[in-house]
């Protein structure tokens, strides 16, 4: 791509200008720091811990959303204009990050599950910005809640060939009472995505 070359040219890292790959979060998928809710918010997520399992949407096949990952492989497919993120769980969701300069829309997809998002790089490091949300998701397995007025940036940074780091900073001014910053380490995968399915008995299946 002409942006790899041309970070090579100065002396930049290919790795850290190039996303693409197949990667797996390392350890636990779900959010260690405990976000900063007002009390109605963490009322909502104290009610869903009593039976997760029933409230999970997840359980329901409905989509993770951007903030909420599983431990199954993600696949990112980068260009110069376009970044599409595919997901091997979660019924094969995908998302899109456009890097062709536009601005955010909603006119199609005012809230949406996987929110509209825009990205820019920073050096080596994608920048990218997402609202537009429904709230129907979770932000990890737990039930942790957001409203549709959350925001997420994420920075995505490649630190070696089989590494990849992305730090999440989520703002809801009508669920949190200050930002909630965190970082999931990303290790790559030597195969390609393989085919899941939700099922009727709601739960993923692989195929037989």
């Amino acid at each position: 791509m002409m942006r790899t070359a041309i970070l090579l040219a100065l002396g930049g890292s290919l790795f850290g200008a190039d996303l693409s790959g197949v990667w797996a979060v390392r350890g636990s998928a779900d959010i260690a720091a405990t976000p900063a809710y007002n009390p109605a918010f963490q009322k909502v997520w104290q009610e869903r811990r009593k039976d997760l399992k029933a409230q999970d949407p997840a359980t329901y096949c409905l989509p993770n959303g951007v903030v909420r990952v599983t431990n199954l492989p993600y696949k990112i497919v980068q260009t110069d204009k376009l970044v599409v993120i595919l997901s091997e769980g979660n019924t094969h969701s995908f998302r899109r990050v456009f890097l062709d300069g536009r601005a955010h829309n909603l006119d199609l997809e005012p809230e949406a599950w996987t929110g509209d998002s825009i990205g820019k790089w920073e050096g080596d490091i994608l920048v990218v910005d997402t609202i537009g949300f429904n709230d129907r998701t979770w932000l990890d397995s737990t039930g942790k809640p957001h409203s549709e007025a959350m925001r997420v940036v994420e920075r995505y940074r490649r630190v070696s060939p089989t590494l990849l780091e992305i730090q999440y900073t989520v703002e809801d001014s009508k669920a949190l009472t200050k930002p909630l910053t965190f970082t999931r380490t990303f290790d790559a995968v030597n195969r390609d995505l393989q085919e899941q399915f939700c099922t009727h008995l709601n739960h993923l299946e692989s195929k037989k």
